[in-house]
């Protein structure tokens, strides 16, 4: 066996698994100065919230002089038809109603995708014949079948949960299938040589092979789960961001629109804050450097 070899399953895990453990390099993202970081962390959110103040205050002055005010609006219109929505049980509701369909619809994805994926990826001849076939329905848009899951779901949530589910399941399994691929068989086959466990080729081989594919999906998964939510409540539905949304489109009401979408963004910043906290905390256990 070559020295490379060697020193790639050296460092697959403890020596209390049964593997041989070699000797911890230094890591360099200890070595950074939490100073330093803080300082970048603070210098990227100023300029973040000094371009949202310039692009607010243009916004202002353009409007009425520029851009017309029945189609933009206005931020201190804007805030204060936010303001009446986040006062009002209603509001609340709606924004509520949104995002159980999220939850459940990213869940869900996320369970089937992952499962598909893991599935297909350990059978070969099974995943070369139905890979096409889930690419063929994938290619249909998610909006085109929102009718067909109303129809059979109702005006409820779980139409909007199953829009939702879908366009997540597809890129979750995506990855997944993908990632089953990248897995390095033949050091699977070296350290069951060595007399590794099943437990040991999961945790030290498929686990970290899996582990980027599978964050990756998430985080895009989620702006698509938002996205099926919205459009099937945009479709049919009594409440939801995307219900009031569309009712203040179809009035003009410029301020209720993009106070809808302030909602929706302010949504969004928050589910990808919990992505990627998740993310660096599986990378930090799974030993995966970040930079």
């Amino acid at each position: 066996m070559s020295l490379e070899a060697r020193g790639s399953i050296a460092e697959i895990g403890p020596a209390s698994d049964g593997l041989v453990q070699a000797p911890a390099a230094p890591s360099s993202a200890g070595q950074r100065k939490p100073g330093r970081r803080l300082r970048r962390s603070v210098a990227e959110w100023g300029i973040r919230l000094a371009i949202i103040a310039v692009a607010l205050v243009a916004w202002q002055l353009m409007s009425g002089h520029i851009l017309p005010t029945y189609a933009v609006s206005k931020p201190t219109d804007v805030a204060q038809t936010l303001g009446s929505t986040l006062a009002s049980s209603s509001g609340w509701a709606d924004i509520e109603t949104t995002v159980e369909e999220f939850l459940f619809g990213f869940a869900l994805g996320v369970a089937c995708g992952l499962t598909l994926g893991i599935v297909l990826g350990t059978l070969p001849a099974t995943g070369r014949i139905l890979e096409p076939l889930i690419a063929a329905v994938n290619g249909i848009p998610k909006i085109a079948l929102a009718p067909i899951f109303i129809l059979f779901f109702g005006l409820g949530i779980w139409s909007k949960v199953a829009i939702a589910a879908l366009g997540v399941g597809f890129v979750m399994f995506y990855n997944v299938f993908l990632g089953m691929r990248s897995v390095p068989v033949p050091l699977v086959n070296v350290i069951r040589m060595m007399g590794a466990r099943p437990v040991h080729v999961l945790r030290y081989v498929i686990v970290p092979s899996l582990a980027q594919p599978i964050l990756a999906g998430l985080k895009a998964g989620g702006p698509l789960a938002m996205l099926g939510v919205i459009a099937g409540e945009f479709v049919a539905s009594f409440q939801g961001v995307g219900h009031e949304l569309q009712q203040a489109s179809s009035v003009l009401n410029a301020s209720g629109v993009f106070s809808a979408l302030v909602i929706l963004v302010i949504m969004q910043l928050l589910i990808n804050g919990l992505l990627s906290v998740f993310d660096l905390a599986v990378s930090r256990w799974l030993g995966l450097e970040r930079h």
